[in-house]
């Protein structure tokens, strides 16, 4: 390990997001730290027309002003009767100021009328990590079920609610975080973070 690195900026200051990540990347021999822990105000406007583009940005924008290595994803969901929105606008999808229960409604909304069968979706995660110099490595990961006709649960954020595993019987929301950790996109994504940091020689 590059003995010099003992600290990865993760580039969010979303609590669910940061609670999560924190979570997966435990067996990492980094300290996780936050732009909000560090004093970093830059917001970065997440411009990509995609996932991938959106990660990359966030990633090299908190890598160059921390100096650190910095991991940011872009997570999105892909409702198949909506040709895949709201993909990378899934936060913004119900307009600025929304919050996640205004989101989950205009999605349901949206879906009125859609037979259950025709409700299939995924959550899709890709993760960027950034050298300060710009070099990136990424990797992404997939989760996929059935948007709900109402919102069900408690313990998860964003579309979690309506989003429904046949396997499990519940809802994204309903899950323990450890077995949501398990089979999530978010936590396929992670399992890659590793090898992406490897590739960077960061471990």
């Amino acid at each position: 390990m590059n003995k010099a690195v003992n600290r990865i900026l993760l580039a969010t200051n979303n609590k669910g997001k940061v609670r999560e990540f924190r979570s997966l990347l435990k067996g990492l021999p980094f300290e996780l730290v936050t732009p909000e822990e560090l004093g970093i105000t830059t917001e970065v406007d997440e411009t990509g027309k995609t996932l991938e583009e959106n990660a990359r940005l966030k990633a090299v924008t908190l890598a160059g002003e921390s100096k650190l290595v910095s991991l940011a994803d872009d997570s999105g969901l892909e409702v198949d009767a909506l040709n895949g929105e709201p993909g990378p606008l899934s936060a913004r999808y119900a307009g600025a100021g929304a919050t996640d229960k205004d989101r989950v409604n205009y999605l349901l909304k949206r879906l009125h009328g859609v037979p259950p069968d025709k409700r299939t979706a995924r959550f899709r995660c890709v993760i960027a990590a950034a050298k300060p110099d710009g070099e990136v490595e990424m990797c992404s990961g997939e989760c996929h079920g059935i948007i709900t006709g109402e919102p069900k649960g408690e313990t998860g954020f964003g579309y979690d609610p309506i989003f429904y595993l046949p396997e499990y019987g519940k809802t994204m929301a309903e899950l323990p975080l450890e077995i949501k950790n398990n089979i999530s996109h978010r936590g396929n994504a992670a399992r890659k973070v590793t090898g992406i940091l490897a590739k960077l020689g960061i471990i």
